[in-house]
């Protein structure tokens, strides 16, 4: 992959899960959302022993979105997935509070560092923000930007599971394009996974890929030509003074591996 970047952009956008939300444990607020789980299900038995089974369940169905690049409804997954022998009405009734507490059954997200700052740092210097990500839940991310008072920041939000496919699949980051107006060539993405993240937004014609890492988990990356990032940040700030004002990206800024 060329690493050289000339060009200008237009539009940035963030990946969530180990990029711009982080998992903090939480063991109470865990062991809660387990108890939820059970309650939602009508289910009588060990909160605990519920969840591992639906842990077991939930690998089948991660074999099936890797294996199809799809994601399904919050519906779709409880009832066909999950609980199929629980109540339908029931589950249909609750499954997006399910899948909610479901993510929150192992812990708890929080924005990273700087990331919040980040967002309004570089909707301040002009560019378009937005999100793709591959999400089970559709009400946990508008709930978040509402609260956190981030809603105003982003253009476009595309979740796997709202839109039915999910990255690498290069449809996703072609669609959050067309959706925000601005060429892929022209479009920046931020992500923490070499193979997820990159092949879908580089095959879709994204410009540039930056890689959100740390110094130690850089060290157990393996680097190829094929998914060698453009450029790596270790904290969100420094994303102001890479992007000081749209459509320029300061080259004296880029820190390649």
């Amino acid at each position: 992959m060329e690493n050289r970047i000339d060009q200008e952009f237009d539009a940035i956008f963030y990946d969530l899960g180990g990029t711009l939300r982080l998992v903090e444990r939480d063991e109470a607020f865990e062991a809660q959302a387990r108890k939820r789980i059970a309650e939602l299900c009508g289910e009588t038995g060990d909160p605990d022993a519920f969840c591992k089974f639906l842990d077991y369940r939930y690998e089948g169905y991660r074999k099936w979105c890797f294996e199809t690049m799809q994601e399904a409804t919050e519906q779709e997954l409880w009832t066909r997935w999950l609980t199929p022998e629980y109540p339908r009405e029931l589950i249909l009734k609750n499954a997006i509070e399910l899948t909610i507490e479901y993510r929150n059954k192992d812990g708890r997200r929080v924005v990273a560092p700087n990331g919040a700052q980040s967002i309004a740092d570089l909707h301040g210097n002009g560019y378009k923000l937005g999100i793709i990500s591959n999400l089970v839940t559709s009400k946990e991310i508008p709930d978040w930007l509402e609260h956190d008072n981030l809603t105003q920041y982003f253009d476009v939000v595309l979740l796997s599971c709202v839109e039915g496919i999910r990255k690498p699949d290069p449809r996703l980051s072609a669609m959050a394009c067309e959706r925000l107006g601005v060429a892929p060539a022209r479009c920046v993405y931020i992500g923490d996974n070499l193979k997820r993240d990159i092949e879908g937004t580089k095959t879709a014609g994204f410009g540039m890929f930056i890689l959100y890492t740390s110094p130690e988990q850089l060290k157990k990356e393996k680097i190829t030509d094929e998914n060698r990032p453009d450029a790596i940040i270790y904290d969100f700030a420094e994303l102001k003074e890479l992007f000081p004002k749209c459509p320029t990206l300061a080259q004296n800024r880029i820190r390649r591996v």
